[in-house]
């Protein structure tokens, strides 16, 4: 197995390293003059992000100093981000490159002009003759009217201009580079504005028309670490307690970190507001992070953690399991201990950070599961893999009589950016159809 893992890693970074290649060869070679400052320039920045995003990924793994781990992480990621769509925007380039190339060539053919040989020097000769009918004799002779040569125009010194090729992929270069900044821009603005707030009504067949209109704020994927730290928290925590909802669920992946590192940036959560209190479930994440610290530092906030386990709300039960990645702690999710031996003629709500247990909520008779995890991809086209990887990728969908509620995640894993998948905040409504 772990030399499964080795050859996974070798062969990643290998492709990572042909990338970039790729990415040098298009925006340093084949933009620049050999020898030029512009592209030894290049060469070095590109080297340097490349080390910056490695330290950036690989950074707590190794265990660095967080504080060294904040100087990797912003410069590291953003350029994760932009080195997607940077290789994005040049492999649509290669599809431009032949076409521009070749209306290049035409429109310089057009422009030439035809080229008329230079004319011998002449010389007029004008005869004159004199006499005429009335008589008299006369004579005749020739004058020569030498026409003289007109000197010749200088030559225009040619324009110093790129060749082709260079001029070309300096366009395409250019264009992708804008491209790629303009996306990587407005997706970290996306993120660091903070997540928007989404509201759903959800009816449940089962719920008492006393429990009708309960509205739960469900916040999941906050992911608080070198990037995103107190001032994301703070923004989550006012922009959920300016729903005054009934109960906060936050469902997994609060965390990319210690307790010791990031027991600061997730202070602010102990002032969530609500009337039946915050709960919370570990997502995949927080087994990274060390899962047991994590769960007695929010209780300490206030939160109640939900470790496979199920309480009485007016109307309904919620219930949490703990997220799959546990099961290598001894510490999965165990679905017979949160809801086995609950009344089924009452509604249930299920708090799970994975989509992928939506089988079990089915099998255990839940009504409504609420899960994140998925962030909805995140960044285009990676919507498309997680889509692959999960049930639902993100909002509600039924399973048999059990319904999934997926949202995008608060924050953002890795780049500090959302491209195509914006951050939310979702207030559930539960609607009893007996009302």
């Amino acid at each position: 197995m772990i030399v499964l893992f080795v050859l996974a890693g070798l062969a990643a970074f290998s492709a990572l390293l042909g990338l970039h290649y790729y990415l040098w060869r298009r925006l340093v070679r084949d933009t620049t003059t050999p020898g030029s400052t512009a592209r030894k320039a290049g060469t070095a920045a590109l080297v340097t992000v490349l080390v910056l995003m490695v330290a950036a990924f690989a950074g707590a793994r190794a265990g660095l100093p967080f504080g060294l781990q904040q100087v990797f992480a912003w410069p590291g990621y953003l350029w994760m981000a932009l080195f997607i769509y940077l290789t994005l925007s040049l492999l649509v380039g290669e599809a431009v490159r032949p076409l521009l190339l070749r209306w290049l060539r035409k429109r310089d053919a057009a422009a030439d002009p035809v080229s008329v040989p230079e004319a011998e020097t002449s010389v007029v000769r004008e005869a004159v003759g004199v006499g005429g009918e009335g008589g008299g004799s006369g004579s005749g002779g020739e004058v020569a009217a030498p026409v003289a040569d007109r000197a010749p125009e200088p030559e225009k010194p040619a324009l110093a201009t790129p060749s082709r090729r260079l001029f070309v992929s300096r366009i395409i270069g250019g264009a992708a580079a804008t491209a790629a900044v303009a996306t990587v821009g407005y997706g970290t603005y996306g993120v660091l504005r903070g997540p928007k707030l989404k509201h759903l009504t959800v009816p449940l067949a089962k719920l008492p028309r006393a429990a009708h209109g309960f509205r739960i704020a469900v916040v999941s994927d906050i992911h608080l670490g070198p990037v995103l730290g107190r001032a994301h928290t703070r923004r989550i925590v006012d922009t959920i307690n300016s729903t005054q909802a009934d109960l906060v669920a936050v469902v997994g992946d609060l965390v990319d970190g210690s307790v010791e590192d990031l027991g600061p940036a997730a202070e602010p959560l102990a002032q969530l507001r609500s009337r039946h209190g915050s709960f919370f479930v570990t997502g995949n994440h927080e087994y990274f992070s060390g899962a047991q610290q994590w769960v007695d530092h929010v209780r300490e906030l206030g939160l109640h953690p939900l470790e496979n386990a199920r309480v009485e709300i007016d109307g309904f039960d919620l219930a949490g399991v703990n997220d799959v990645a546990g099961e290598s702690e001894g510490q999965g999710p165990d679905f017979v201990k949160a809801l086995g031996d609950r009344d089924r003629s009452r509604a249930s709500v299920l708090l799970a950070h994975q989509p992928v247990v939506i089988h079990d909520a089915v099998e255990h008779g839940v009504d409504l599961q609420l899960s994140g995890h998925t962030h909805g991809g995140q960044m285009w086209p990676g919507n498309f893999i997680a889509d692959l990887a999960n049930p639902t990728l993100a909002g509600l969908e039924s399973y048999g009589d059990t319904q999934l509620y997926v949202t995008r995640g608060a924050g953002a894993w890795g780049p500090p950016v959302r491209v195509g998948a914006p951050s939310d905040i979702t207030v559930v409504t539960l609607a009893s159809k007996q009302a």
